[in-house]
């Protein structure tokens, strides 16, 4: 067991480093689900074989210790130089290979089980929805609000609540679902989205925006014209960018394009069933729908409703929308 625990172990940590630099293209929901399983085997194969063989041993050192102390005791030698409980706990220790398995298991699962179904972690790692969500916010996106799905094949097992416009979202990158992204709805299906001269329409009704104060980003050393958009239920603040053009270029192919009409002024698209249309807050800074296409439902992670954590700036922690 212990080569075959080698082994086991060695083969994550070389996926891991793999991972790490780049020969790889990894799954960090695949890599838990296995441990999960690995460590669970190990687990139970701990509570059931190895630890019962463990405490059969111990007892049979008891008694053979008891049944010689006997003996001696007929001989007249009362005092016996022999530490039975240092003993009986080296036989019942856990040696290293079930340690790093069975020993980790419900740290292991404790995570899989939050992460796959309730709440997981993501850090925000560009600037596309800024002002909202900033470079180096640590956030928290709830799993089961719309609906509860497998991990790995992210199939929908509970229905949950359909998202809705104005919802942050976090889900897999349409051309390479490996990848985590995270963007605001605007269009849910049967929806018209027209973004045109850097202005949103839904459904042919322009969204009532509020001029704020320029917005300082702070990276660049820039002023961003500052907006509060109306959604309806959802107000939130967007940036524009003067210094870039209405219309989108170098737009890819993607499922269902020939829903979309694009133009000097930007781009009319009619979201198709079971898709969304997603943007990020910083219009022009944003490679979003309007690039790579509609979200499918089943690439859906779940809605970001949290900063929990910025160690470059701590007044960001709190709710957002």
């Amino acid at each position: 067991m212990q080569v075959l625990t080698s082994f086991v172990l060695g083969a994550f940590v070389a996926y891991i480093g793999a991972w790490y630099f780049g020969l790889v293209e990894g799954n960090f929901a695949l890599l838990l689900f296995l441990a999960s399983v690995v460590t669970g085997l190990y687990w139970l194969a701990e509570r059931f074989y190895f630890l019962p063989q463990r405490q059969q041993a111990a007892a049979a050192l008891e008694a053979q210790t008891l049944q010689r102390n006997q003996e001696l005791g007929k001989l007249g030698i009362a005092q016996v130089d022999v530490n039975l409980s240092e003993a009986k706990n080296k036989l019942l220790a856990q040696p290293w290979w079930l340690d790093w398995t069975a020993g980790l298991f419900p740290v292991i699962i404790v995570v899989f089980v939050l992460r796959s179904f309730l709440f997981e972690p993501f850090k925000i790692p560009s600037g596309s929805m800024i002002p909202t969500l900033m470079i180096g916010d640590l956030i928290l996106v709830n799993k089961f609000h719309y609906g509860l799905r497998l991990p790995v094949l992210n199939s929908k097992i509970t229905e949950g609540t359909p998202p809705q416009r104005g919802d942050v979202m976090v889900f897999r990158y349409p051309p390479r679902p490996s990848l985590d992204y995270i963007k605001r709805v605007v269009g849910v299906p049967g929806d018209e989205v027209a973004y045109l001269n850097k202005r949103l329409t839904l459904n042919g009704k322009p969204l009532a925006t509020r001029e704020l104060t320029e917005f300082l980003d702070e990276d660049s050393m820039r002023y961003f014209k500052h907006y509060e958009e109306d959604m309806g239920t959802v107000k939130h603040n967007i940036l524009n960018d003067d210094a870039r053009p209405a219309f989108i270029p170098g737009a890819d192919d993607f499922a269902f394009k020939d829903q979309c009409r694009y133009s000097v002024e930007g781009v009319v698209c009619k979201v198709p069933p079971g898709h969304y249309f997603m943007m990020g807050d910083n219009r022009d800074n944003s490679l979003d729908s309007r690039y790579w296409g509609f979200v499918p439902d089943r690439n859906i992670v779940g809605k970001a409703f949290f900063v929990w954590m910025n160690f470059g700036n701590l007044k960001r922690i709190g709710s957002f929308n």
